[in-house]
């Protein structure tokens, strides 16, 4: 058994990709979520992981793998057996990969409390945020965008942590009956707005609220904005490693794609020296990111509502974090990159394949990141893993139109289908600004 060296942890600060901002702890960034000049969060630095570690992969448990990945982004700010127990109440549930053809598998992420991968992250940050907040009597109130499932997998991440509320914004009518129930049926510290818009049009409204100095409440975000959230969705990529690396194949992750945070990961798990050969962004008709790739122009633009509507995003937030991870260099970006959007005929047409080929239920989303492999064109010495990041109940009705099958509905859904909704209508920012400061 190799052992794990427990290096002294450093202090890890955080720099605005705006370049307008000071310079901030760990901490002060996971409170911040969005730096004052509107920028995204980024590690000074990014330290490799030993040869060793990565080459004895398989003799870790998650735990151990989570958090030699985790440990120097978080520095001394939180101790070590208290961030220990934060990744081991975070990571209770499985990562595996279900074969689907000869080179390809899927990632499934979706064994969590919400069946989304986004768990991972809304857990790991709700701890880290209870951990911050747990001497201080001020309230701290979470303001978080939904495309369909970060609203869940949030509102229970957060449900009853102490000093913390939580206010969910989600598009009326463009997210499915269960991802809405998971959002407002919880009560306790979570309200839900409902707004008259699509999941743009409530993003604007988040970062609006966090540069607005009239508001009264202090104000962090859970989208994957915040490194708390973004972050740790490095640890599942080095978990689908640990299961495959024996194969002796290069590693092609394509991953469904909204607001690029999980890809985005991936790639800072590629950093840290995680040997993967390739990425791709999978979207659906939201295609700005698909469209630069082409072209070299990056043109963000209103999103359209799909069947795959978590990936319903014009202008991705983290495509900067992206590419500043090239350094900006268009030319590296594309040597370990590539991105395709599919329509929503492809995806059922994909979805059916897959049932047919494997007898394997895929979501929407999935299915987009199966087609982001075929596009891709695997190669005899390549293996490719497309992300499951959803349960397929999440889209009941897509799914058993698409493919006439009846989906089990799990215990973590059945629990929640009976409840009454409760949501607050709203279709403007100044309604947003009232709702927070009354």
């Amino acid at each position: 058994m190799t052992h794990l060296k427990h290096n002294i942890q450093q202090t890890m600060n955080y720099f605005s990709l705006n370049h307008k901002a000071p310079n901030v702890s760990f901490k002060e960034a996971v409170i911040n979520g969005l730096a004052p000049d509107k920028g995204l969060y980024f590690p000074e630095n990014i330290t490799p992981l030993s040869k060793e570690f990565i080459e004895n992969i398989s003799e870790y448990s998650n735990e151990e793998i989570a958090y030699e990945t985790i440990k120097q982004f978080v520095g001394e700010e939180i101790p070590t057996n208290v961030l220990k127990q934060i990744i081991k109440e975070t990571l209770a549930f499985d990562f595996p990969i279900i074969p689907i053809e000869k080179n390809i598998g899927a990632l499934e992420l979706f064994h969590g409390p919400t069946m989304a991968f986004k768990d991972v992250g809304a857990r790991f940050m709700a701890r880290c945020l209870g951990y911050f907040n747990k001497n201080n009597n001020q309230q701290l109130t979470v303001l978080v965008a939904t495309s369909g499932d970060t609203g869940g997998a949030v509102a229970n991440g957060f449900l009853g942590v102490k000093g913390v509320d939580v206010v969910i914004l989600y598009p009326s009518g463009k997210v499915s009956d269960i991802q809405e129930k998971q959002l407002t049926t919880l009560g306790q510290n979570i309200t839900a707005l409902e707004v008259d818009g699509v999941f743009d049009d409530c993003q604007d409204m988040v970062k609006t609220a966090f540069l607005d100095g009239e508001i009264k409440r202090s104000l962090t975000s859970a989208n994957s904005i915040n490194i708390a959230r973004w972050l740790p969705q490095m640890f599942y990529f080095f978990f689908a490693y640990k299961q495959l690396h024996k194969q002796h194949k290069n590693l092609v992750f394509s991953v469904p794609s909204g607001n690029f945070g999980n890809i985005c990961a991936g790639i800072m798990a590629q950093k840290l020296g995680l040997p993967i050969k390739h990425f791709v962004a999978a979207t659906n008709v939201n295609d700005t990111v698909p469209n630069f790739m082409n072209d070299g122009n990056y043109t963000p633009k209103p999103s359209k509502p799909t069947i795959s509507n978590a990936m319903d995003v014009g202008n991705p937030s983290n495509f900067i974090r992206i590419q500043e991870l090239f350094n900006n260099d268009y030319k590296a970006l594309k040597s370990a990159f590539s991105s395709y959007s599919f329509s929503d005929d492809e995806t059922r047409d994909a979805m059916k394949l897959i049932y047919k080929k494997a007898n394997y239920i895929a979501d929407p989303h999935g299915a987009v990141g199966y087609l982001g492999l075929k596009e891709y064109n695997l190669q005899n010495d390549q293996y490719g893993v497309f992300l499951e990041t959803a349960h397929p109940v999440k889209f009941l009705d897509i799914v058993e139109d698409t493919l006439s099958v009846k989906v089990d509905i799990p215990s973590q859904i059945k629990s929640i289908i009976d409840k009454e909704k409760k949501s607050t209508k709203i279709k403007t920012y100044e309604e947003l600004k009232y709702f927070l400061n009354n």
